[in-house]
């Protein structure tokens, strides 16, 4: 079994920074050996490995910093059932290391002069404040930020956003919508902030019905496919209906990693990534969200159906690549080769 451990390095926090009750920044130091691993996009993320209670977890958190400055920062929002995540609110201190692997990820900016139109739900600023910096720090672009939160007090980087706001009032216009007063963002509250946007990239990060509402409304007013842009943090769960259907009709799923296959027969609701794990496999993984293409395989024979892709483009699944970690098989045989 292929072990990944080396493409881990130890991290140093630099400096807690608490930006609400429930929201930590981390600011990392990279050794300088390590500097070249470390260079990341705006709106990439890194994936930590934490030990807590005696257990290895992985999960994965987005910069909040721009890579034209410093200092590299994550921020991380606590989650009522999440381990790592109230770990790093509660336990993080200045002067230990974590471990983390080198940014990953394709929600980045384009390479284009066009209008940037972001929103972002809750804990969603942290890729989209990346992108904010960045664009601003870097090319003339004009920027509109929608951005909501259930309550004033739980709205991160309130004052960095002001700030910048002042600073770049030519170019940069931030509205906060807050559920408490305004209700939850519907459709029509969406399509009063992009009217007028032309051509304009759009940038989604923020809990799942929040992105399904914003990406509707968005599609829904002619913008193409092409430039709206998707960052999930959380897994949706398998339809039984779709679950069903693969458990029918595959018997058997062929992986090639490193040049070796291994055949693997196939059980009901796995996708391709569960059932390389299964085979004793370390297959390439890391958001596991369908949003960063590190899973990416290619299925040479046979068929599956990717329940969720925002990373890879029409090119590439014409290509026959598929993300694993979202990927159901769909014929009786599949063979996929992580290339």
């Amino acid at each position: 079994m292929a072990d990944d451990t080396d493409q881990f390095s130890p991290l140093r926090i630099k400096r807690v920074v608490r930006e609400t009750g429930d929201a930590v920044s981390l600011v990392l130091g990279v050794p300088a050996h390590s500097s070249e691993r470390f260079h990341y996009e705006a709106g990439q993320f890194l994936t930590l490995r934490i030990t807590v209670d005696g257990k290895d977890l992985r999960r994965c958190y987005s910069m909040s910093s721009a890579p034209a400055e410093e200092d590299l920062q994550i921020t991380v929002k606590r989650d009522p059932g999440g381990v790592v995540s109230n770990w790093l609110n509660d336990a993080a201190e200045e002067g230990i290391e974590i471990q983390a692997t080198p940014p990953e990820g394709r929600f980045c900016l384009r390479d284009t002069a066009d209008e940037i139109v972001a929103f972002a739900g809750g804990s969603g600023i942290t890729p989209i404040m990346s992108l904010v910096r960045t664009a601003l720090g870097t090319s003339s672009r004009r920027i509109r930020l929608f951005y909501a939160n259930r309550s004033r007090d739980s709205v991160i980087f309130d004052e960095a956003l002001a700030m910048l706001a002042e600073q770049h009032a030519d170019r940069l216009v931030v509205t906060h919508h807050i559920d408490d007063v305004s209700g939850v963002v519907g459709a029509d509250s969406v399509e009063n902030f992009i009217a007028g946007a032309g051509a304009a990239d759009y940038y989604i990060c923020g809990p799942g019905p929040f992105m399904d509402t914003v990406e509707a409304a968005v599609l829904k007013s002619g913008v193409p496919s092409q430039r709206v842009h998707l960052e999930r943090f959380s897994v949706a769960p398998i339809p039984v209906d779709v679950a069903k259907d693969s458990a029918e009709v595959t018997e058997e799923v062929v992986i090639e990693l490193d040049g070796k296959a291994t055949t693997a027969d196939y059980r009901s609701g796995n996708t391709l990534l569960q059932t390389a794990r299964m085979s004793g496999l370390r297959a390439p993984s890391s958001c596991e969200t369908g949003s960063c293409g590190t899973c990416m395989a290619r299925v040479v024979t046979g068929s599956a159906r990717m329940l969720n892709n925002d990373a890879l483009d029409d090119d590439e699944v014409a290509e026959g690549w598929v993300l694993t970690c979202q990927s159901l098989p769909t014929s009786r045989t599949v063979h996929v080769v992580y290339e």
